[in-house]
C-alpha cells in the first residue's frame, strides 16, 4: 500500500507538470486507482473522475461500451478496456485515461482467463495508447492491489518519457 501511495504522489506530480488530467474506468479494482490518487492532497488539480463500471450494464450505460463487444469478447478483454478508456475520456474532462477489467477471484475464472487475469488500456487524448493483459498471482486483494499499482506504474513510465 505504501508503495502505491508513493507512486501516486509521483504520478500526480507528473500529471500536473505535463498538464494532464486523469480519468479512470475501473471494474475489478472497484475504484482502487481513483482511491489511490485521491489520497494525495491536491489531486483535484490533476484528477477529474472515476467510473466504477463493475457490471456490464454499467460499462454500457456510463461509458458507452458496446453490447456487441461484451458479447463477442467478454468483459475481461482488450477490446472492452479500449472502449472503456475511450468512453471515460468522452464522458469527462480527462486528457489521460486508464481502464481496468479483470478476474480478481476467487470465482469467475475460465480455462483461458484464470483468476488474476487483468486487462488494461491507457489512452491520451489525440495521442499515446497502450493495451496489456497480465495474470497476477495471489488472492483477490493481492490481485486488485497489483492491478492498481501496475495501472499507475504505466502512467508514471509514460509521463516520465513524455517530451523526451
Amino acid at each position: 500500500m505504501q508503495k502505491t501511495q508513493a507512486l501516486s504522489e509521483k504520478v500526480g506530480h507528473l500529471l500536473a507538470k505535463h498538464k494532464h488530467v486523469l480519468v479512470t474506468a475501473e471494474s475489478c479494482t472497484g475504484g482502487g486507482v481513483a482511491s489511490a490518487v485521491t489520497d494525495i492532497a491536491g489531486s483535484s488539480a490533476w484528477f477529474d473522475r472515476a467510473f466504477v463500471t463493475y457490471s456490464n450494464e454499467a460499462k454500457q450505460q456510463m461509458i458507452d461500451v458496446q453490447r456487441e463487444t461484451l458479447v463477442a469478447f467478454g468483459a475481461v478483454s482488450e477490446p472492452v478496456v479500449i472502449e472503456m478508456a475511450d468512453g471515460a475520456l468522452q464522458h469527462s474532462n480527462g486528457t489521460i485515461a486508464v481502464a481496468i477489467s479483470g478476474i480478481a477471484g476467487p470465482g469467475g475464472a475460465t480455462e483461458d482467463k484464470p483468476v488474476g487475469t487483468v486487462c488494461f488500456a491507457w489512452k491520451v487524448l489525440n495521442g499515446w495508447n497502450k493495451v496489456e493483459m497480465h495474470v497476477f498471482p495471489g488472492d483477490r486483494s493481492q490481485v486488485r492491489q497489483q492491478a492498481t499499482h501496475h495501472a499507475l506504474q504505466v502512467i508514471y513510465d509514460y509521463l516520465s518519457m513524455e517530451g523526451k
